[in-house]
């Protein structure tokens, strides 16, 4: 399985199971994730806590899914770290996601966080 999903309090936390966001995964986690959003899961947290590797397909599937939540949607980054916490920061994407370090303070961020219209 690609990714793991769980829901609490009305917001979806989706884990990637892979170790690797990279061209090989990106085009269908973003997919995997862009499909419930699209279903009306729109408050997200995406735990990157198994991720130690992320390349430009894998950011550029984050910057997708950020997106397709839209204005009616919310979304939160938990545990990154190490190299995916690097890249993040050097890209200045820290300033475009909301990104905390657990996953627990994520889903009380979404779970207040206002969405739609």
């Amino acid at each position: 399985e690609l990714i793991e999903v769980e829901h609490r309090e009305g917001v979806t936390v989706v884990a990637p199971a892979v170790p690797r966001l990279d061209a090989a995964i990106a085009p269908a986690f973003r997919q995997a994730v862009v499909d419930r959003v699209e279903r009306g899961e729109r408050r997200l947290v995406l735990d990157l806590g198994r991720v130690e590797f992320m390349d430009s397909s894998g950011l550029g599937a984050l910057v997708s899914i950020l997106k397709a939540a839209g204005s009616q949607g919310a979304m939160a980054l938990c545990q990154a770290r190490g190299s995916v916490q690097g890249l993040l920061t050097l890209t200045r994407m820290d300033r475009v996601f909301r990104i905390v370090p657990t996953r627990d303070e994520a889903v009380a961020l979404m779970a207040a966080a206002p969405t739609g219209p």
